[in-house]
């Protein structure tokens, strides 16, 4: 929900049904936990976080690798899950728990030298004969609100970097797709993990309200609007937030690229997980000499493609759409696009019920004055537009108010990391697209409104904690425990050093 107050039904025992969206059937209903049931949350968790900071980075990673080794015996029942609750194919859930899996070896194995304490050089007249350091401790507890399109990798992999800093984690997963969480809660219990560390908190916006106003720090990805009303709400109590929000990455093709790959790249990034993925290929630019050869690799591309219910490996390659009204607003940029002289080349219409499915579309003669190209469609379309050369293309990519993703498409590399490095946004990759999320040790944030803050790298785990400096001094004055002469001193060198320098 967008509004952290909302909610959807009212009284005592409030439940929300859990949607299959690519079959059009209610298949499990959750609890809607109050203020006062997040707070007995946030209670426990406290009392329980100080026992699991002092256990250390061995014996928390230790649980982590016991979670990989059950997630990996479980992988169908999680696939399953995961499936049901978000209309995704087989395939895309499995890259869920690819990632994830990656994710628990990662932190379990870089923790501890990201959160070792840290030297710092005393090189100021000042800290002479001191030594300093930098340690980091755990805020306490980490408030994760997690989004509906990657309810493992978007959602619980948010809270892996925050337990191994030494935290509590309360997990509130969208209220459309809930049942992965419950499931992740049900891994982390079988491996050892202790009471009360992790919880879930099922519910809508005012569940996510009550989160945010227990934690002492927290990480939202989701929209825009969400996340400037998460910020908001956190401002009351000065709790910081790191927040991911939304994209509309662009792709710049130039004349020399590998057309092959990069309208095969167009159709799987563009369509993964049928469009509802934040860092997709939103909108593509291709100069105009092989436009025409582009469009027709990838419309070529599309039109093999499957759509439909799942039926295990290789049955679709497309699935259905998450959230209910993600298909209104689909269908609402392709009518704009059309109405304004776009060209459809395929795809353009809704797909048969009683999922929720719109059909793989390639639109062309888009403009900027078109929604396609400035709002983000979260679906299934791929607006392409022909541009006189690579500065245009530059240009029209950063002629947005997002800036999470973008690729550049080029045999020549080095001018891609020159023309990457002019594009306005947290990553930027050449000749791929996406894949800089599997790269854990480097940082993944958006610019502009699409975020705050990053996930991954060292201050992926960083931001979960406080810093502590502290100053010891080395040796004492000789002569007079009493600091005041010794305060002098120093201050008459001071002086001598000051008029050596400046010749006063």
């Amino acid at each position: 929900m967008t509004d952290l107050q909302a909610s959807t039904t009212t009284g005592p025992g409030r439940t929300i049904p859990v949607e299959d969206p690519a079959r059009g059937t209610i298949i499990a209903d959750v609890p809607v936990l109050d203020s006062a049931a997040v707070h007995a949350l946030a209670t426990r968790a406290r009392m329980a976080q100080p026992a699991w900071s002092a256990a250390g980075f061995d014996a928390r990673g230790a649980v982590l690798l016991r979670a990989r080794k059950w997630l990996m015996r479980n992988g169908d029942r999680m696939i399953d899950t995961i499936s049901s609750e978000t209309g995704k194919t087989y395939e895309d859930a499995q890259l869920e728990l690819s990632v994830a899996a990656e994710s628990f070896t990662f932190w379990a194995k870089h923790a501890a030298k990201y959160l070792a304490d840290e030297r710092v050089a005393a090189r100021s007249l000042l800290t002479v004969g001191k030594r300093v350091r930098v340690r980091y401790e755990p805020v306490g507890i980490v408030g994760v609100i997690g989004p509906w399109n990657y309810p493992l990798v978007n959602a619980f992999c948010d809270c892996v970097p925050a337990l191994m800093a030494g935290n509590a984690v309360i997990l509130k997963p969208s209220e459309v797709t809930p049942l992965t969480a419950l499931l992740v809660q049900e891994m982390l219990e079988a491996s050892g993990m202790p009471a009360d560390l992790f919880a879930v908190a099922t519910g809508d916006g005012s569940t996510g309200g009550a989160v945010v106003d227990v934690s002492d720090y927290v990480m939202f990805t989701g929209s825009t609007r969400t996340g400037q009303a998460v910020m908001e709400r956190a401002a009351k109590t000065l709790t910081p937030v790191s927040l991911e929000l939304g994209g509309k990455d662009p792709m710049i093709v130039c004349a020399d690229a590998d057309l092959e790959r990069a309208a095969n790249a167009a159709a799987y990034y563009g369509l993964l997980n049928a469009g509802q993925v934040c860092i997709s290929v939103e909108r593509v630019y291709v100069e105009a000499p092989v436009h025409d050869e582009f469009v027709r690799r990838l419309v070529d591309n599309v039109r093999g493609l499957r759509q439909g219910v799942g039926a295990g490996p290789g049955s679709v390659e497309i699935g259905a759409l998450t959230f209910a009204p993600q298909i209104e607003l689909v269908e609402a940029h392709v009518q704009d696009a059309i109405a304004q002289g776009a060209e459809v080349q395929i795809g353009g219409r809704r797909g048969p019920g009683p999922g929720r499915f719109y059909e793989p579309t390639v639109l062309t003669g888009v403009t900027h004055e078109m929604r396609c190209m400035r709002e983000e469609t979260f679906g299934p379309t791929i607006p392409v537009m022909k541009v006189d050369d690579v500065e245009e293309a530059v240009r029209m990519a950063n002629d947005s108010v997002y800036g999470l993703q973008a690729s550049v498409w080029t045999k020549d590399v080095a001018r891609g990391e020159q023309l990457a490095r002019r594009v306005e946004a947290g990553a930027v990759i050449v000749n791929d697209a996406m894949t800089n999320y599997a790269a854990f040790g480097a940082p993944m944030g958006g610019w502009k409104s699409s975020g705050v803050g990053s996930r991954h790298g060292a201050n992926g785990i960083r931001k979960y904690c406080k810093t502590q400096t502290i100053m010891s001094a080395r040796f004492s004055p000789k002569k007079d425990p009493n600091m005041f002469p010794y305060a002098a001193w120093r201050s008459r060198a001071l002086g001598r050093v000051v008029r050596f320098i400046y010749g006063r």
